[in-house]
C-alpha cells in the first residue's frame, strides 16, 4: 500500500501556508475565512504528518527480542483470563466470507474512517475540532514511541496455531519487518484500536444525534478485526485505549485551559 511520502506532505504543508497567508490578508468573507482556517489546518496535519514519516526511519529499533515479548504477552493474557485470539480467528476462518471481510475491514478502514471524523469535525462542529485533533496528535506520537521497543503479532507465532489471514487472502498493509510505514513488529500498542476508540468516544462526544451511539460498533468491530486477523493481542488494543485517556487528560487540564484563557484575554 502506497503511502503519502514526507517529501510530498511537507510541500503540501508550503503550499498551505502561502494560501493562508494570501489570505489573511484579504477581507474577511464567509467563504474566505473558511478557506483561510482550512488551509492553515491543513499545513499543520501536513507538518504533523512529515514528522511522522521521518520517525518512522529513525535507527532506534530494537527488533531482538520481539518474538519473545509476543510470547510474554500471550501469557499474560492467559493469566488473566482474556479470552483468546486463537479461538476468535479460529471462528472466523469457519467461514470464507467473514475471513475474507475481516481482513479488508482491518486493511482498510481505520485511516478513511479517521480522516472522515476529521472533516466531519472541521466542518460540522468545529468548536470540538481542536480538542479531537490534539488528542490524535498526541495519541499517534506516543504509539510512535512505544513502537520502538519491539513486539511481534500473533500471526509471527505460528506453533501456538495463528495463521496471517493477510498472506492467505491478500491485501497486506505491511511490508518487510523493521520497513515501511506500517511496521509488523509495531504491535504494541494498537494504533488502529486507538483510532477507532478515538473516532467513536468524538461522535459521541460531539454529536447530538441520537444515532451517534451506532459509532460503538465501529470501535467493537475493530478490536474484533484487529484479533481475528493475528494482527494484535488483546493488551496491544488495551494499551491503545489508555493512552487516549490520558491525551484526552493531558488536553484538559492543558490545552483547554489555554484555550479558555486565549478567549478570555480576547473577549477582554
Amino acid at each position: 500500500m502506497r503511502w503519502v511520502t514526507w517529501n510530498q506532505a511537507i510541500i503540501s504543508a508550503l503550499v498551505s501556508a502561502i494560501i493562508a497567508l494570501v489570505l489573511s490578508k484579504a477581507p474577511s468573507t464567509p467563504k474566505r475565512d473558511f478557506v483561510f482556517a482550512l488551509s492553515k489546518e491543513f499545513a499543520l496535519i501536513a507538518v504533523l504528518y512529515t514528522l511522522w514519516r521521518l520517525a518512522m526511519v529513525l535507527p532506534l529499533d530494537q527488533p531482538s527480542g520481539a518474538l519473545g515479548r509476543a510470547r510474554d504477552i500471550d501469557r499474560w493474557q492467559q493469566n488473566i483470563a482474556l479470552p483468546s485470539e486463537l479461538s476468535l480467528q479460529h471462528f472466523v476462518m469457519r467461514y470464507d466470507w467473514l475471513a475474507r471481510s475481516t481482513n479488508f475491514f482491518y486493511a482498510v478502514a481505520h485511516v478513511p474512517t479517521t480522516v472522515a471524523f476529521l472533516v466531519w469535525l472541521f466542518i460540522r462542529h468545529r468548536d470540538a475540532y481542536p480538542r479531537w485533533r490534539n488528542v490524535l496528535s498526541m495519541l499517534t506520537a506516543a504509539c510512535l514511541v512505544i513502537r520502538y521497543v519491539r513486539v511481534a503479532p500473533p500471526r509471527f507465532l505460528p506453533e501456538l496455531g495463528y495463521v496471517d489471514l493477510a498472506t492467505r487472502y491478500g491485501l497486506s498493509v505491511y511490508g518487510p519487518v523493521g520497513t515501511g510505514v506500517s511496521d509488523q513488529f509495531a504491535a504494541m500498542p494498537s494504533i488502529h484500536v486507538g483510532w477507532a476508540a478515538l473516532v467513536t468516544f468524538g461522535v459521541v462526544g460531539a454529536s447530538t444525534s441520537k444515532w451517534r451511539w451506532l459509532f460503538i460498533a465501529h470501535l467493537v468491530f475493530t478490536m474484533f478485526a484487529v484479533s481475528a486477523t493475528g494482527n494484535h493481542w488483546w493488551l496491544d488494543g488495551v494499551a491503545a485505549v489508555a493512552l487516549l485517556g490520558i491525551a484526552l487528560s493531558l488536553d484538559t487540564h492543558i490545552f483547554q485551559r489555554y484555550r479558555r484563557h486565549e478567549s478570555i484575554l480576547i473577549a477582554g
